[in-house]
């Protein structure tokens, strides 16, 4: 499995443009081959972190290669203050359901 891991803070001056551009390019992505999931947290200090799940990192990277996709990436400077984008190979995995 590989993961997008997306920390950024957020420009407050277009957080209602940047919240439609985010919902477009999440319900795409669910519909992208090699998808597994994604899921946004915020820190207390501003941080936001968004986790998202890939089969491997070809699917990943054919994501990143979506035309529509790919606008959006071009719009970063409107949203974020500063972002920091990485890449990670899972190369072990433990799991507990209840």
């Amino acid at each position: 499995m590989t993961l997008a891991i997306f920390r950024v803070r957020m420009d407050p001056n277009n957080l209602d443009e940047y919240g439609r551009l985010a919902a477009e390019m999440s319900a795409l992505a669910m519909t992208m081959p090699g998808y597994v999931s994604h899921k946004g947290y915020g820190a207390e200090d501003g941080e936001n972190l968004v986790l998202v799940e890939f089969e491997n990192e070809e699917t990943m990277r054919r994501w990143g290669r979506d035309p529509r996709h790919a606008v959006a990436i071009g719009r970063a400077s409107e949203f974020y203050l500063e972002y920091l984008f990485q890449v990670a190979e899972v190369t072990r995995e433990n799991r507990f359901k209840r």
